[in-house]
């Protein structure tokens, strides 16, 4: 009897799922920068919460690889 097989590391979703949290983040920021009356910093705040965002969203989106 062989157990599970390790899930596949697929760098292509990984690199999707990283972008599209830093895009959300450097948006949502980006919105509270325009409310607030400077929409440029806002999205750089926004993303620069996105990269570690991102990175422990590809780390619970792969988690069984990692371990």
């Amino acid at each position: 009897m062989q157990g599970n097989p390790r899930p596949s590391f697929q760098p292509a979703e990984a690199g999707a799922v990283l972008a599209g949290t830093m895009g959300v983040c450097g948006g949502a920021g980006a919105l509270v920068g325009w409310a607030a009356g400077d929409a440029g910093y806002g999205a750089l705040a926004g993303v620069m919460v996105g990269i570690p965002a991102g990175v422990y969203a590809v780390y619970r989106r792969f988690r069984g690889y990692f371990s």
